[in-house]
């Protein structure tokens, strides 16, 4: 493995690609830091600290899969989730939309206009989430600092209307710095902002244990078998996210036969190759935002209680219900939704009918079935199938990091790197990067970085 990464280094192509993605990812993690000026940042910390019941709660989570630091108000404070929200409107108006639908069937040049309406809309959407954070949360919160606060105690409208702008161009110029990635680096930019963000938290969920060397027992203080057991589950984790993620069932197709002339072409075997996890990460990612929703509703309607009374009381236990990792009410909701929105995502993203007239047009067709409507029903009753394996599997992952906190004692921001958004997301990513990796090696006459 040494002498393979020595020689990436040596291939100056990918070498100059492998630094500038270093270099522009450099520059991600430094404006990660740079805060907002009208914020007192001791006060928000402090304010923010095991404050997981309400809004502060869903900006913790939102923060692991969107490369945003919303904790600390940042300038890069909104991450990448509007564009990914922008990619994820326009992938879903290409299903219903005739005039999006044009467009992707025009290639390339439909799709850059589909890119360009992507980055309008990002605009857009980074213009309304950054006005509702300066307004809704930080007008409303005892964060602002002294020199910036109006007579009411709040954020200036001037001084408003600048960090609405600051965000603006910070979560721009991230869009700006993911097709950069893509187009002088190597790998998915915008994964790679994700997963950068990851990685940089896992340092401060190891230093928030305060490990104990020393045999404790399995459900007390952390010690050195409860480290071995992580390490174990770890492993297994990962390696089951490996085997769901690439993953697929490959169908045989057979290539009809023609004659041109006195030669004969056709009637080659292949395979269509159908993902197991077609959704990817994200009905994890839209099942565990929308079950924060209701925790965070109930938590402002118990403020109109009075405290210590019945309603006070029931919304208090409505609110624990509804907190990540809760019980049994919340995992089974939990589980049914990532459900739900597998079977919903791979309806958007896979055309049976598409794929069968694909087939038909380029003279190929799956043995027993009658190209047509025969091949999509066949199609889609195996993606049925398929799609149920890949959700049953997002569910397991999703719910490990609730049993190891609660089994193992462990803090819960330590427990999510061993299942849920985050490692999917990680190992996804890594494939990608090295399948890239991969690619220049071979172009060189060498070989990848899994052959032996």
């Amino acid at each position: 493995m040494l002498e393979k990464i020595r020689i990436i280094f040596t291939i100056p192509e990918l070498r100059n690609k492998i630094l500038i993605t270093l270099v522009l990812l450099s520059v991600y993690r430094i404006g990660y830091h740079i805060t907002l000026p009208v914020v007192d940042q001791v006060k928000m910390l402090a304010g923010l600290d095991g404050n997981q019941g309400t809004l502060a709660g869903l900006i913790a989570r939102v923060s692991v899969f969107s490369a945003s630091n919303l904790q600390q108000a940042t300038i890069f404070g909104l991450g990448i989730m509007p564009y990914i929200s922008a990619s994820i409107i326009f992938q879903i108006m290409g299903s219903f939309v005739p005039s999006i639908q044009a467009l992707k069937k025009e290639g390339q040049s439909g799709q850059k206009k589909i890119n360009d309406y992507t980055r309008y809309l990002t605009v857009v959407l980074c213009l309304v989430q950054s006005t509702v954070y300066v307004f809704a949360y930080l007008n409303t919160s005892d964060f602002i600092a002294a020199d910036f606060q109006n007579d009411a105690g709040g954020l200036t409208f001037g001084w408003s209307m600048i960090s609405i702008m600051i965000m603006t161009c910070g979560a721009t110029f991230l869009m700006w710095l993911g097709e950069q990635i893509d187009e002088y680096g190597i790998g998915n930019g915008i994964s790679l902002l994700i997963m950068a963000g990851i990685l940089a938290m896992m340092p401060a969920a190891l230093q928030s244990m305060e490990w104990k060397f020393s045999l404790q027992g399995l459900g007390n203080d952390p010690g050195i078998e409860t480290m071995i057991l992580l390490a174990c589950i770890f492993v297994l984790v990962v390696l089951g996210v490996v085997f769901i993620t690439v993953g697929q069932r490959r169908i045989p197709t057979q290539s009809a036969k023609h004659v041109r002339g006195r030669r004969v072409f056709g009637g080659t075997r292949q395979h269509l190759p159908l993902r197991v996890n077609q959704g990817g990460v994200m009905p994890i990612i839209f099942a565990s935002s929308l079950l924060m929703v209701p925790g965070i509703m109930i938590g402002f309607l118990k403020s109109a209680f009075e405290p210590g009374g019945t309603g006070s009381t029931i919304m208090a236990g409505l609110e624990d219900a509804f907190q990540p990792g809760s019980g049994f009410l919340y995992n089974m909701m939990y589980i049914g939704m990532i459900f739900f929105f597998c079977y919903f995502w791979t309806a958007i993203t896979f055309n049976p009918k598409e794929m069968a007239d694909n087939l038909k047009e380029y003279g190929s067709f799956i043995q027993g079935y009658r190209p047509g409507k025969r091949t999509a029903d066949y199609l889609e009753k195996v993606m049925v199938r398929i799609t149920y394996v890949g959700a049953s599997f997002l569910s397991v992952v999703a719910i490990v990091p609730t049993l190891i906190a609660s089994q193992l004692q462990i803090d819960m921001q330590l427990a999510s790197f061993y299942g849920g958004t985050g490692l999917l997301i990680g190992v996804s990513v890594a494939f990608d990067l090295v399948q890239k990796i991969d690619s220049h090696l071979v172009m060189t006459n060498y070989k990848g970085l899994l052959d032996s």
